[in-house]
């Protein structure tokens, strides 16, 4: 420390000495005439709290000037949202019906577009993840699906992001706990983190963070005609479908982490082979682990396939019925959380396979090299 204060001031006395008007002496003399006296003369305490109140002003000035970065980011240009017009809920001021011209007029071109479970595309919407939601049109172009995991939510009857599971109920009363299906009946699970209601000729589906007290964290909007077009409770899948599910998980998860003041992950296409492996093995031989049948953890899969990395971390799910209610799903499983808002991870892969019922395997590798 007293080398790099002694080196600090050599440098102060260079300044001093370049700018001097002095010409008796040269500037290597000045600077050995000055060093004599730091050495017999610094207080190197003295110094060194000075030095460190100089840094710690510094570190303070530039995090005001980083906060007040990332409040400009998550204020620019995100709409007023209004009270819906016709239905209970709007998303980014868009309601069932309305045409994609004149969302696109507002939002601009779709960042992505992919299939999802109804046989029709998710158009994915957002600023680098900011101001984030997906609409899903019909044929004639017209809105009949809608979801979004951000601060995006206006309704009529006040339920909004960050309400309370309690409030919500109280509102809209009691949630479905059935779907029909054809002649089937499908039970939904007792414990799910999400309420089911059919109100508006729609099937809308609020999301909470168990988390962050069981207040509102999403909401997926369907016309009822679209929903019942749907045959079974799983959808058939096909290569298009998978790749679907994949991207849809991937930015489902940027959204979330961008939510919580986080960096963007990047897109791994080697990760995402070494994720997809992982769920075709556990959809062909009928198990749900990290550690395969070989007793190979996430990390033995990695190096196996060569991807080098200093940190990793692995999630899976199962049996969801989207990319949507899994990612839901794993953000209210702690484990699977920390992994989704870990600020050291850099990169993410998202695998999906199906088993022969048509029930998907989810597994994400998140990491950092």
């Amino acid at each position: 420390m007293r080398k790099l204060l002694i080196a600090i001031a050599v440098i102060i006395l260079i300044g001093l000495a370049t700018n001097a008007t002095s010409k008796s002496d040269s500037i290597i003399n000045q600077i050995k005439s000055g060093v004599a006296v730091i050495v017999d003369q610094i207080n190197i305490d003295e110094l060194q709290q000075q030095l460190s109140n100089i840094f710690q002003s510094i570190k303070e000035e530039n995090n005001i000037l980083l906060n007040e970065s990332k409040d400009e980011a998550e204020t620019r240009d995100s709409p007023t949202l209004n009270i819906p017009d016709n239905q209970i809920f709007s998303v980014a001021n868009i309601e069932l019906g309305q045409s994609k011209s004149t969302i696109e007029a507002i939002y601009g071109e779709a960042k992505r577009i992919s299939l999802n479970e109804y046989n029709t595309y998710w158009h994915t919407y957002h600023d680098n993840y900011n101001n984030f939601f997906m609409v899903t049109y019909d044929k004639n172009n017209q809105v009949v699906g809608l979801f979004t995991n951000q601060n995006l939510i206006s309704s009529k009857n006040g339920i909004l992001l960050g309400t309370t599971k309690q409030q919500v109920q109280n509102i809209m009363g009691k949630s479905l706990d059935s779907i029909h299906k054809e002649f089937v009946i499908y039970k939904l699970p007792k414990d799910r983190d999400y309420d089911l209601y059919e109100k508006d000729s729609s099937y809308i589906t609020i999301f909470y963070d168990q988390h962050e007290n069981n207040t509102v964290t999403a909401i997926q909007i369907i016309a009822k005609q679209l929903e019942d077009k749907k045959q079974d409770i799983y959808t058939i899948p096909t290569k298009e479908l998978i790749e679907g599910f994949e991207y849809q998980l991937f930015d489902l998860t940027n959204a979330e982490r961008v939510k919580h003041g986080l960096s963007v992950l990047t897109w791994d296409e080697l990760v995402r082979i070494t994720a997809r492996e992982h769920s075709l093995d556990m959809a062909k031989n009928n198990y749900f682990s990290h550690t395969n049948l070989n007793g190979e953890s996430p990390f033995d899969r990695l190096r196996e396939d060569q991807i080098q990395f200093q940190i990793a971390g692995e999630n899976l799910a199962f049996g969801q019925f989207s990319s949507i209610y899994a990612h839901e799903g794993l953000l209210n499983s702690l484990g699977h959380r920390e992994n989704i808002l870990n600020e050291d991870f850099e990169y993410l892969g998202v695998g999906v396979a199906f088993n022969d019922e048509n029930q998907p395997y989810f597994t994400q590798k998140y990491f950092a090299k």
